[in-house]
């Protein structure tokens, strides 16, 4: 009876925890859309979401070092610009470019442009040798990338703009990925914990978002009647209320990603992925009209059995690395096992917690 309701009681954990990453991933994307309906300034909004978020974390290590006892890691000013610096441009270039994109395509093909990150995902980790080529990769590549030709192939509300600007977020989330993988396996650094990674590149992702901003939308910010020269100070707040709302967000998705794979597993993380993006093209078409034909659904299909796939090898390989482990003897510090499960999801990720991710 007790084995009965511990396992219900684990299961209902789970089951929570679910839920919590969803509603945050989901409610990002819907947002995002949302709010360029009323505020095209994607890259204000990005930098008002990391500015945001950097509080946010910084907040959440000072409640962490008052309830332990122990200083946060933080890095030096050499080792912040060397080793940060590099995921801190592909992961802004990232977000900003994937909100830049709600302004021109649906939700639909954002979705499932975004997950062909996987493919530039694969190609980096094969390229910094951090996969080994084989036969069934090549498989996931061929599935995902058929896929995503299917469902864009005659779509009757496909933008070629929106599309690079997806499709070159996906680029960029494999550089991310794969550099934020190899950031967090460095042992020394301490970075195992996504919040110190928030509060570390934060700053960076400002900076190099910030020229951007001045260049694309600083000039037509300065005559916009959207927020600082909005005649209604209610209409003002209402609009600032909107953007905070999505750096809550954001900070939310990383946090609840890292509860997820901490109290479970990436794997149970990566299924969960699958069945969110199956949920966005559901609420996408009933919701916001998103217009989906036979063959697009059908490219849908393929590309999360490519997806599927890939996340059943995974899994099966970090098993079989497990095994290996134990036979080994070695002995590993649990801030370490949290890392390996935390940097496999990495290479599974689309949004972006904003989060570490968002998204």
């Amino acid at each position: 009876m007790g084995t009965g309701a511990a396992a219900l009681g684990r299961a209902a954990l789970v089951a929570a925890l679910v839920l919590l990453y969803y509603g945050f991933s989901i409610g990002i994307t819907f947002y995002n859309k949302w709010l360029m309906k009323s505020f095209p300034f994607p890259l204000l909004a990005t930098l008002l979401h990391l500015l945001l978020i950097f509080a946010l974390s910084a907040l959440s290590r000072s409640v962490l070092r008052c309830r332990s006892g122990r200083p946060p890691p933080t890095l030096s000013w050499a080792e912040w610009l060397r080793r940060a610096a590099p995921a801190a441009l592909s992961t802004s270039l990232d977000i900003g470019l994937s909100n830049w994109s709600f302004l021109y395509v649906t939700v639909s093909l954002y979705t499932m442009t975004k997950s062909s990150a996987i493919l530039f995902i694969l190609l980096f980790s094969l390229l910094f040798k951090l996969e080994e080529m084989r036969v069934q990769l090549v498989l996931v590549v061929v599935l995902i990338a058929g896929g995503l030709f299917m469902f864009t192939y005659k779509s009757t509300q496909f933008n070629t703009q929106g599309f690079m600007l997806v499709l070159c977020a996906s680029f960029l989330g494999g550089v991310r990925w794969t550099l934020t993988q190899i950031l967090m396996q460095k042992a020394e650094l301490g970075l195992q914990n996504p919040i110190d990674i928030m509060f570390h590149l934060q700053p960076l992702m400002f900076l190099v978002l910030f020229p951007l901003f001045a260049v694309f939308e600083g000039l037509p910010l300065s005559v916009s009647e959207r927020l600082f020269h909005s005649r209604e100070a209610g209409a003002m707040f209402c609009m600032v209320g909107k953007l905070l709302l999505g750096g809550i967000l954001a900070f939310g998705l990383g946090f609840s990603e890292f509860l997820l794979v901490s109290r479970t597993s990436s794997l149970t993380l990566s299924i969960a992925g699958i069945f969110k993006e199956i949920c966005i093209l559901f609420l996408a078409t009933h919701l916001l009209g998103d217009r989906l034909s036979l063959l697009n659904w059908l490219g849908f299909a393929v590309c999360l059995s490519g997806i599927s796939l890939h996340v059943v090898l995974k899994a099966l390989n970090s098993k079989g690395e497990k095994t290996l482990n134990l036979h080994k003897e070695t002995c590993s510090e649990p801030d370490l096992e949290l890392l390996l499960h935390h940097t496999e999801h990495g290479e599974e990720e689309e949004e972006d917690v904003g989060s570490l991710q968002q998204h």
